[in-house]
């Protein structure tokens, strides 16, 4: 068996190797559906940009998804389709001109809509869109733009929200509060569409803790005392604060959505569809666009720093060494990530230093930790060899140390952003979208670091808090639930951390997760997790094992083992003998907001699997890639 793994880790190290750019990056795709290439297309008929070839590949791809019912799904074994998913795809295609309403195509997506409630059901993301873009007016929306105004002393204000949160909900506030619309000579009529119902935000009954906390804000809104036209003043500052994060390739913090919702809010704003921020904006969006199986798509964002972290790690651990060209020229580009202006974070930790990493390429002034202790575990080597890494190193364990949120957990962009109240705000996919709490797998992730990297271990205060932390947040049956990945990836980094400080495998939390681990194992030797998980707010199996599941269930059950069990042998035939199904390597492994927006990671099916097969070596005493010569690295 150490031979098999060892010609696998081989396979899979040399196709990274292969594809690695020529900038020391890995550029694999971040694909989260085609929300965005359907709002891409929106977005440019709306802006009356005619970029039809680039339209003409959008539409080419999006169709090609369409299900025989006529609906678009948001990943495999959902149910039936989704109708946001398809009311989005029916409205760019007639929008791109390229579709027409009596395609027999057309004509079933339009079925399957109104046989599943029509357009006024859809997620709130896309009734903001249909609004903004004249397909329906705008629903009520009961926070005032002078929300922009709160100080800091009120119970709630804008740096209460996650940063991921602020930069999607403030130009959605300049849309709502001015009413924007904007409809083209193309502009589809999807009136049809609604049932001759009311599109609302909100539903009427409310919780009464909902109705509290708007009154709260109205209560703030309505002791704002000024001069000036307070509604003016907060437009602009809405405005300025968008303006004032526009990283280096004209995007606003770097996504899809908040990038797309700043343009039409500039528009709202009065700048002509022509303006220089504007075309920069759209021009930045572009540059985020890879191809998929020679398809275009249009990126949420790009995954760069994230992917090559994780890859120049992994290839580490397999054995390649990190004096070879591979790994030096990954971590030239890593250095060249790490972030040194600050951000929002800064608000709530005035006295630290920049020192943490982002998630995509042009990323410059958001870090997270997830990807701070994934760039830090890259350049541990070098960091001990070399002064001006070693810098590196200190300004982002500084930075990560000085993350941890004071009930002993890490969250994923900022420290302390936890107000529980912010979620009884009626917004839809806002316990996702609002906060940013403690996570299981940011916590165990950022405990793993500091026990494999770092001196620290159960000890040292900051740790005992953080397993502290996980042990509260275990679940009756011996999982834990991640936020950027749910079970079998939440029990994966709450394991592999504790472990890492130095929790004895012994210890009741550890011995149930793995318990739970080996009963939820599928008979062909993998694992597989359904997406519908995060839905039900429990475990769901995919009923087909993949590569990525396998291997951080394969790679817990090894930080705790000191032989190779039954479990742990089957876990790595499945990888090494390939026996998934197909479609189970574009299945989204990532999750972004509960039954809406899934991440599929393109570089997970490499780079987790060499990781766990690497950990099956170092147990069993099998051979791993520093036999081969330095020019295979080259």
């Amino acid at each position: 068996m150490r031979h098999r793994v060892y010609k696998e880790i081989n396979i899979i190290a040399d196709q990274l190797i292969q594809d690695q750019s020529e900038n020391g990056a890995w550029h694999y795709p971040f694909e989260t559906g085609i929300a965005t290439d359907c709002s891409m297309i929106i977005l440019l008929r709306t802006l009356e940009i005619n970029d039809e070839e680039f339209i003409k590949e959008l539409v080419k791809r999006i169709a090609g998804k369409q299900q025989e019912d006529g609906s678009w799904k948001l990943f495999h074994d959902e149910e039936k389709g989704n109708l946001t998913t398809t009311v989005e795809a029916y409205y760019a295609l007639l929008y791109s001109g390229y579709r027409d309403r009596k395609d027999k195509e057309i004509q079933a997506a339009r079925r399957f809509i109104m046989a599943n409630g029509g357009a006024a059901e859809v997620h709130m993301f896309l009734k903001i869109m249909l609004a903004i873009t004249g397909q329906c007016e705008w629903p009520h929306f009961p926070i005032n733009i002078e929300v922009m105004l709160l100080p800091d002393s009120f119970p709630i204000n804008l740096f209460d929200l996650s940063v991921y949160g602020r930069a999607n909900i403030i130009p959605f506030l300049i849309l709502a509060n001015t009413n924007f619309r904007k409809r083209t000579p193309r502009s589809p009529n999807l009136s049809d569409l609604f049932r001759k119902k009311d599109v609302r935000f909100f539903t009427e009954d409310q919780a009464e803790e909902a109705r509290s906390v708007i009154k709260l804000i109205k209560q703030g809104i309505k002791g704002l005392k000024s001069h000036v036209n307070l509604r003016e003043l907060a437009l602009s500052r809405a405005e300025k604060y968008m303006l004032d994060r526009i990283e280096p390739d004209g995007t606003f913090c770097n996504y899809f959505s908040t990038t797309s919702l700043m343009i039409y809010a500039l528009l709202a704003r009065g700048y002509p569809s022509t303006h220089p921020v504007i075309t920069r904006a759209v021009q930045g969006l572009k540059t985020m666009t890879c191809r998929i199986d020679g398809e275009l798509h249009c990126q949420y964002t790009t995954a760069s720093v994230w992917n090559t972290a994780l890859i120049n790690y992994a290839l580490q651990e397999s054995g390649v060494p990190y004096s070879s060209n591979t790994t030096q020229k990954a971590n030239d580009y890593i250095l060249s990530r790490q972030h040194i202006k600050y951000g929002d974070w800064v608000i709530h930790q005035p006295n630290l230093l920049p020192g943490g990493w982002g998630f995509a390429d042009m990323n410059t002034i958001h870090p997270d930790i997830d990807d701070t202790t994934a760039a830090l575990r890259a350049i541990r080597t070098l960091a001990t060899k070399q002064v001006d890494c070693r810098q590196a190193w200190d300004r982002g364990v500084n930075w990560l140390i000085s993350m941890q949120n004071k009930d002993g957990g890490w969250g994923a962009f900022e420290k302390n952003v936890d107000k529980k109240l912010l979620n009884l705000l009626p917004i839809e996919g806002g316990i996702d979208l609002l906060i940013d709490p403690s996570t299981v797998d940011l916590t165990g992730r950022t405990l793993e670091f500091f026990g494999n990297y770092t001196h620290l271990d159960l000890h040292h205060p900051m740790v005992k808090d953080g397993i502290r932390w996980l042990l509260r947040h275990q679940n009756s049956d011996g999982s834990w639930v991640g936020r950027w990945g749910v079970y079998i990836y939440g029990t994966w980094a709450a394991v592999t951390g504790m472990v890492a400080v130095g929790v004895s495998t012994n210890h009741p939390a550890i011995q149930k997760a793995l318990t739970w681990l080996r009963k939820i194992q599928n008979p062909d030797g993998g694992w597989g997790e359904s997406c519908k998980s995060d839905i039900k707010n429990c475990y769901v199996p995919l009923g087909e094992s993949t590569r990525t599941h396998t291997a951080w269930a394969l790679d817990t059950l090894i930080s705790a083992a000191t032989v190779v069990t039954p479990e742990i042998e089957n876990g790595a035939a499945f990888l090494v003998d390939k026996k998934e199904k197909d479609w189970t390597a574009t299945y989204p492994k990532g999750r972004g907001m509960a039954g809406s927006f899934y991440l599929n990671y393109h570089c997970y099916e490499y780079v987790f699997p060499l990781i766990s097969l690497s950990h099956y070596q170092k147990l069993t005493g099998g051979q791993l890639l520093t036999a081969k010569s330095h020019k295979d690295f080259n």
